[in-house]
């Protein structure tokens, strides 16, 4: 290991101990209120989404940003190198707050913006972007690149591939990761919204594109191969995926089994993050381990407040995606 990666693996494994934990968070879905089970956050490393009289979407955000906050303060202790690869991991959270600015630009309420610090990447300058043909010029001139549409979903869509892309270039198991991200987002623009694959349409008049955006495609056929890209059925896309990738849809037989088959996503991706963890591989493996349990966890912990505001109780929906 190089030295310039010592601290920042140490502090790594260090971090990935502030998650709450499958059990606990199990413990925490069954409250049969949102209330108790702030109570019970408010003792835990996500302190900040048990402030009492959070609504249930507050707390949520509150656990992102305590995420956040992690990730941005193992960024300190990396080198150059490492930042740049945990900048492309964060990725999520200036999607986020592009969200939030196309719900401003649509009139409607909004949420705060993270706030990214170092691993921000072009958010400074889209942040300032005040209609959806300006945002997407933003983004077509900046690492985003052009989202193929200045309709809200051609951006959200077309920023969450270029995210799948830009992972993608990092190190295994993160190519792995977003190669499955990237199966799983084709199909669920193809067969969940059932949006045909091809490369015209009417995205560029700002209206709700009825097409699978040419930067989907693009990153689609980049991390999954023309045969994927072509196929008409979810079952011939299964088929069509290469190794890297199949894993993700395994079992999925209809648009219906998507939502199953993201859960199975992250359980592989917390399941990769604890053997990097204990494993003694490359520069990078626990900061990209810690990066990947604390991430899974924050969902976790987000699907067991949403759990306990409907009353606890049953918990099968809970166990099926956590």
């Amino acid at each position: 290991m190089r030295p310039g990666w010592v601290a920042g693996n140490i502090r790594a494994r260090a971090m990935a101990q502030r998650q709450l934990g499958a059990g606990a968070a199990r413990q925490l879905a069954a409250c049969g209120a949102l209330a108790e089970a702030q109570r019970m956050l408010a003792r835990t490393p996500y302190a900040p989404a048990g402030r009492p009289g959070q609504s249930l979407a507050a707390a949520q955000r509150a656990v992102a940003e305590c995420l956040l906050w992690d990730l941005r303060v193992l960024a300190g202790w990396l080198p150059r190198e490492g930042v740049g690869q945990l900048r492309a991991l964060a990725g999520w959270f200036e999607i986020a707050n592009v969200d939030e600015l196309l719900q401003s630009l649509a009139g409607r309420p909004a949420a705060e913006q993270f706030q990214l610090g170092s691993l921000a990447t072009d958010w400074p300058r889209l942040r300032h972007a005040r209609s959806l043909a300006g945002l997407r010029a933003a983004l077509a001139a900046s690492s985003w690149r052009d989202p193929g549409g200045d309709s809200g979903r051609d951006i959200r869509v077309g920023m969450r591939m270029s995210w799948a892309v830009r992972v993608a270039a990092g190190d295994d198991p993160a190519r792995t990761w977003a190669a499955g991200a990237a199966a799983l987002l084709l199909a669920g623009e193809r067969f969940g919204a059932a949006r045909p694959a091809a490369n015209v349409g009417d995205s560029d008049t700002g209206a709700v594109s009825s097409t699978v955006s040419s930067t989907v495609l693009a990153g689609a056929r980049t991390l999954l191969g023309p045969a994927a890209v072509s196929a008409g059925t979810l079952s011939t896309l299964r088929d069509a995926l290469p190794s890297q990738a199949r894993w993700a849809l395994a079992g999925v037989s209809s648009p219906d089994g998507l939502w199953l088959a993201e859960a199975a996503w992250w359980t592989r991706v917390a399941a990769d993050g604890r053997a990097l963890l204990r494993a003694s591989g490359p520069d990078n493996g626990p900061v990209l381990g810690s990066v990947a349990v604390l991430a899974a966890d924050a969902r976790r912990v987000c699907a067991a407040l949403e759990a306990a505001a409907r009353g606890g109780g049953a918990l099968e929906a809970y166990d099926a995606v956590a």
